[in-house]
C-alpha cells in the first residue's frame, strides 16, 4: 500500500490490547465488538477479590452501587453529554421504554411518535407496545428516511431515530434533524448503537433531549452488556413528577430508607429500577478504559480510511459490479460499515467465514462489513476483499453447506 494512500496510523497501538482470534480477520464489530485485556482482567478481579473476598462489602468498598453512574459518565465523554446525564443500565429496548414514556410526559398534548420504516426493528417494536399499553395516548407514524425531516409537525411529540441506518450505514444530519424537530417543539430520541465509539457525537452540542445505545459494538463490552441512556440536562431539573413509569427501589430518592411509597431521585438517578448487574457493569467499565487515551476524531479519519480502502480493492476486484454498495458512496454520511447487495449474499457470508473472514449477513440480501478502527487494519481488508473476490468469482458461496441458515445473522 502506497504510503500517500494510507497516512501513520495512530492507532496502530491500540490492536494489541485486543484478544485477535487466530487466523481471523474480526469485521464484524458493528455486531459485537473483540475482548480487551483490561476487561478479561477487570472481570476476573470483581470476581475474584471482589466478589470472593470482599462479598457483600463490595457495594460500598468498591463503588458497585454507583456503576451506573459512573460507567454513564465515562460512556457520556464520548458522547457529548455532560457529566451526571447518562447511565448504563438494563437494554436497548428497555431504556427506549423509559424514554419513549418520558418524551410523551414532557410533550403531554401530543401522541405521534415519528420514525422511518427502516429503523432497527426493536425500536419500532417498543412504539408498538406502548401503543398497546397507551392506547390513543401514542401513536406510531413511519416515513421513508428520506422523508424524515419534512414529515416532523405540530403533531409530533418525538422523533425516534437511529442515528446510523443499520442495513445502509447512512448516517442521518443530526444538526438538520435537531433544528427541524425545535421548531416543531418535538422532542429528539437517538439511538446510538452505531455510533458510540465509532465517531464522535454531539448531544449537547446538538440539543438532543434524549439517547438510548448499547456498549457490545463499537465499544467492546461483551455479548448483551448493559445498554446506557442520556437525558438532557434541562430535562432533569427539579421535578416532582416521576419521569419514567418503571418504578424501582435504585430510582428511588431513598432507596434504603425502604418506604412504601415511590419517590423518585432527582437528576439521572430516577432512570435507574433494578439491582445493577455488577460482572456485566464491570466488564463495562473496563472496555471504556481503552478509550481514554484516544481522539475520537482519529477514530473516525481511520475508520473513513478502512472503508474508503475496502471499496478502492473491491473496484480494482471487479466486484462493486457484481455486489453494488447500498451504503452512501460519501463517507461523512455514513457510520463505520460498509453494505452490499448480491442475490446469494447469506451464502457469500458463510463463505467468507469458512476462509476466516468474519462479516454478516442483513435480511433480505445484504453483506454488511462493519469497520473497528481500534483494531482492523489495511493489510486485513487487502486480505480481505481478495478472499471475497475469489469466492464470487468462482462462485464458492453455491456449495451446499453455504446455503444452510443458523439461528443468528
Amino acid at each position: 500500500m502506497p504510503h500517500h494512500q494510507h497516512p501513520h496510523d495512530p492507532l496502530a497501538h491500540v490492536r494489541s490490547k485486543f484478544h485477535i482470534p487466530a487466523n481471523t480477520i474480526y469485521l464484524d464489530g458493528n455486531s459485537l465488538g473483540l475482548l480487551s485485556e483490561n476487561v478479561r482482567a477487570r472481570v476476573a478481579e470483581t470476581m475474584q477479590h471482589q466478589w470472593g473476598n470482599d462479598v457483600i462489602t463490595s457495594w460500598n468498598k468498591h463503588g458497585w452501587i454507583n456503576l451506573p453512574l459512573t460507567v454513564g459518565d465515562k460512556i457520556g465523554s464520548l458522547i457529548g453529554a455532560p457529566a451526571g446525564t447518562t447511565l448504563c443500565c438494563d437494554s436497548i429496548s428497555v431504556n427506549l421504554f423509559k424514554i419513549l414514556c418520558a418524551a410523551l410526559q414532557i410533550n403531554s398534548g401530543r401522541t405521534e411518535v415519528l420514525s422511518t420504516e427502516d429503523n432497527f426493528p426493536t425500536d419500532l417494536y417498543m412504539v408498538q407496545g406502548l401503543q398497546q399499553l397507551l392506547g390513543e395516548r401514542c401513536t406510531l407514524r413511519l416515513v421513508p428516511e428520506h422523508e424524515l425531516l419534512d414529515a416532523i409537525s405540530d403533531k409530533t411529540a418525538a422523533v425516534l431515530v437511529t442515528e446510523v441506518n443499520f442495513r445502509t450505514g447512512r448516517k442521518l444530519p443530526l444538526a438538520d434533524l435537531s433544528a427541524r424537530a425545535r421548531a416543531q417543539d418535538a422532542l429528539t430520541i437517538l439511538d446510538l448503537a452505531h455510533s458510540a465509539g465509532a465517531f464522535p457525537v454531539q448531544l449537547l452540542e446538538h440539543d438532543i433531549d434524549f439517547a438510548v445505545g448499547c456498549t457490545y459494538k463499537y465499544l467492546n463490552a461483551g455479548p448483551g452488556a448493559p445498554a446506557f441512556l442520556y437525558v438532557a440536562p434541562k430535562h432533569l431539573q427539579q421535578r416532582t413528577t416521576p419521569l419514567q413509569p418503571l418504578f424501582g427501589w435504585l430510582g428511588h430518592a431513598e432507596p434504603f430508607a425502604f418506604t412504601a411509597e415511590y419517590a423518585p431521585a432527582q437528576g439521572i438517578r430516577q432512570f435507574l429500577t433494578g439491582t445493577p448487574p455488577i460482572l456485566a457493569l464491570a466488564a463495562v467499565d473496563a472496555a471504556l478504559d481503552v478509550f481514554a487515551d484516544i481522539d475520537m476524531a482519529d477514530v473516525r479519519q481511520k475508520s473513513i480510511g478502512l472503508s474508503e480502502y475496502w471499496l478502492e480493492r473491491m473496484a480494482a476486484e471487479g466486484l462493486l459490479d457484481i455486489m453494488p454498495s447500498i451504503s452512501p458512496a460519501n463517507p461523512e454520511q455514513r457510520g463505520s460499515q460498509l453494505a452490499f447487495q448480491h442475490e446469494h449474499a447469506y451464502a457469500v457470508c458463510q463463505a467468507l467465514i469458512a476462509e476466516g473472514v468474519i462479516a454478516d449477513f442483513r435480511a433480505p440480501e445484504y453483506l454488511r462489513v462493519g469497520f473497528s478502527a481500534l483494531y482492523n487494519t489495511y493489510a486485513e481488508i487487502a486480505a480481505a476483499v481478495a478472499k471475497l473476490a475469489a469466492i464470487v468469482h468462482e462462485r464458492r458461496y453455491e456449495r451446499a453447506e453455504f446455503q444452510e441458515r443458523s439461528a443468528v445473522t
